[in-house]
């Protein structure tokens, strides 16, 4: 027999099996009734068979002459054996879509399958038209009910999802709404805003970290205010060059983001070290500034007008403590700040409903599922998490608070005792090993 036969005999075995099993999922697929269309793509994680699909769904799933639209989800096929991750994802899927390196951490922990899905009313998810009365938390929480009830009867390992930041509040609203959808939740970073403006972070940013390090942040956040006048002048360009378009002057732009500066530095854990000194030349501050709150947060058009509208509707925000900076902005300016200047007038007269928070408040407090919450000490949206439940006696509902950890906490960079204890449980209840 030829040697080069033999040699490259494995190989067409390998590709003949990796056939096989890329023609029996989109057979799968092809079943789903849900599943307008999909597509595959490439990643480097080849342990996986990976497809965009366009999944169907109602705008009112209350009213379903209201319409339809499409939904995108990437599935990272495993095996039909392992279990299911489901990444509820709280803003645009694009970066996990075109992103060969993409690999979500429960997923990787698990050797898990991943069902990623992205939120409706962003990027590629959103409606035409777009009508906001059905951007609503509970209808996005019935998308992901009847995707994951279009794939159970597939995969008939145990089941979780997880997402960050508000994909995490994602996570803590579904388990709420669909309890039995799921065998576990964990949940990184996910707050539960009760207002447009929450009123628990700024408590919580004058009490966080150390007083010393509080301290040289505001004595930062003075400074700038101090030099408003000669700033304003390197602002105004800098907003010119880049194309960027507010809603209110670029006076009061300004403003925000100095109050909007020391939530930032908490949220993403920078530390203080990095504040220039305070008598260094204007361009040092203002190149710093721009680096730490880009303007084009506060832009009339940005990526993210999708939340803003929903935070305004029915999941909540936050405010700023302007009391130390009575002497340097006008209250008037700052109050309100979100409808007035991250969304367009016809937002002006919606009234948050707090029913959402209240539903999934009364259910964490009368129920106790299998979940993993996981935060940061220092992060701000800590303020507004659903750490109070450690204190509620809950045998499956377990909070980690990571010790000095901000928005970027994972369970891979707990410390190594609280790392394990997550990893210990997660495998007892997903047995995935």
């Amino acid at each position: 027999m030829n040697k080069r036969f033999l040699v490259m005999l494995p190989l067409l075995f390998a590709v003949l099996f990796a056939t096989a099993q890329n023609s029996e999922v989109e057979k799968m697929l092809k079943s789903i009734k849900a599943v307008n269309s999909f597509e595959k793509i490439e990643k480097k994680d080849t342990a996986r068979q990976y497809y965009l699909m366009k999944i169907n769904q109602l705008l009112d799933p209350s009213n379903p002459a209201a319409g339809t639209f499409e939904q995108r989800v990437m599935l990272g096929h495993r095996g039909y054996d392992r279990p299911v991750v489901v990444v509820t994802e709280g803003y645009a899927g694009d970066y996990a879509f075109s992103n060969p390196n993409y690999m979500e951490e429960l997923t990787k922990i698990m050797d898990a399958n991943i069902l990623f899905v992205e939120y409706r009313y962003f990027s590629g998810s959103t409606p035409e038209p777009c009508d906001w009365q059905y951007l609503t938390v509970l209808n996005s929480m019935t998308d992901y009910h009847n995707i994951i009830t279009s794939f159970k009867p597939f995969y008939k390992a145990k089941w979780a999802s997880t997402g960050i930041s508000k994909g995490g509040s994602t996570s803590i609203y579904f388990r709420a709404h669909f309890p039995e959808d799921l065998d576990v939740s964990v949940p990184y970073v996910g707050p539960l805003s009760c207002a447009v403006e929450d009123g628990r972070h700024e408590s919580f940013l004058e009490m966080v970290a150390s007083k010393a390090e509080r301290d040289v942040i505001r004595g930062y956040q003075t400074e700038m205010f101090e030099r408003k006048e000669r700033m304003m002048p390197l602002f105004d360009a800098y907003c010119l060059e880049k194309g960027y378009i507010f809603r209110v002057p670029t006076s009061t732009i300004y403003d925000l983001l100095v109050l909007e500066y020391q939530f930032s530095m908490w949220q993403w854990g920078t530390p203080v070290s990095t504040i220039p000194a305070l008598d260094s030349d204007d361009k040092t501050l203002f190149d710093y500034f721009v680096k730490m709150c880009g303007p084009d947060y506060f832009a009339a058009e940005n990526k993210i007008g999708s939340f803003f509208v929903q935070a305004v509707k029915d999941f909540g925000y936050y405010g700023y403590n302007i009391e130390p900076f009575h002497k340097y902005v006008n209250a008037e300016e700052i109050e309100g700040y979100l409808k007035r200047v991250l969304l367009p007038e016809e937002f002006a007269d919606v009234k948050f409903d707090d029913s959402t928070f209240r539903f999934t408040t009364d259910y964490y407090t009368e129920n106790d599922p299998k979940m993993l919450l996981i935060y940061g000490e220092v992060d701000p949206w800590t303020a507004s998490g659903i750490t109070w439940l450690r204190d509620r006696n809950k045998e499956n509902i377990k909070v980690y608070i990571q010790p000095g950890g901000s928005h970027r906490t994972r369970i891979l960079n707990m410390p190594d005792d609280m790392r394990d204890e997550i990893l210990e449980q997660l495998n007892e209840w997903m047995q995935y090993k």
